[in-house]
């Protein structure tokens, strides 16, 4: 018989060991044992609630998703003119829980899946027009008509900060990330 109230529980220590997996590997070549191994429970009960890997890792990345979108929320609730806007919507992607060597490498291996999956390539793209949209809402009051192009720069520039930082091997400096993004920003602003 089922113990009552652990589905959440125990998804979650999936969802959590495939971030995990993926990010000691560096790429979807992990197997469904080797996750539920770390999550503490039998490749049976995986696939039980999943199906296999490739939801597993899908589940993975609604999650991270869900914790970026939190952050941004949580940004922009403190962020009071379209400057602190901007900032706070480039901040919140290189925050500690956003820019750890785990999540960097579940967003490396995310663009891969996305051109095979039609799933992931749909979160993808909701991932990616929601920050476009978000961007340039934030820009159109200082650059008016360029908005949506320097949006799209940003967009570009946190790709390649997180795929450098996946090739990397020193530990991620969010701050130091973050502050190279937010200098073109800058440098963008003052061709107004």
């Amino acid at each position: 018989m089922p113990k009552l109230g652990m589905e959440p529980i125990r998804k979650a220590a999936l969802v959590k060991a495939t971030i995990a997996e993926i990010g000691r590997a560096g790429s979807l070549d992990v197997t469904v044992g080797q996750i539920a191994k770390r999550a503490g429970m039998s490749s049976a009960l995986a696939h039980h609630y999943f199906g296999g890997k490739e939801q597993m890792f899908l589940a993975a990345m609604r999650h991270i998703l869900t914790r970026y979108g939190a952050e941004v929320r949580s940004n922009l609730g403190r962020a009071h003119d379209p400057r602190k806007r901007i900032e706070a919507l480039i901040q919140a992607n290189f925050t500690a829980g956003n820019f750890e060597r785990e999540v960097i490498g579940a967003w490396l291996n995310f663009y891969v899946l996305a051109q095979t999956v039609p799933e992931a390539r749909r979160l993808l793209r909701v991932y990616q027009r929601r920050l476009r949209s978000n961007l340039a809402h934030a820009l159109r009051p200082l650059i008016g008509a360029r908005a949506v192009d320097v949006a799209d720069g940003l967009g570009a520039m946190i790709d390649g900060v997180y795929l450098r930082e996946a090739l990397s091997d020193k530990a991620p400096d969010g701050a130091a990330a973050a502050e190279l993004v937010l200098s073109y920003l800058a440098a963008e602003l003052k061709r107004i």
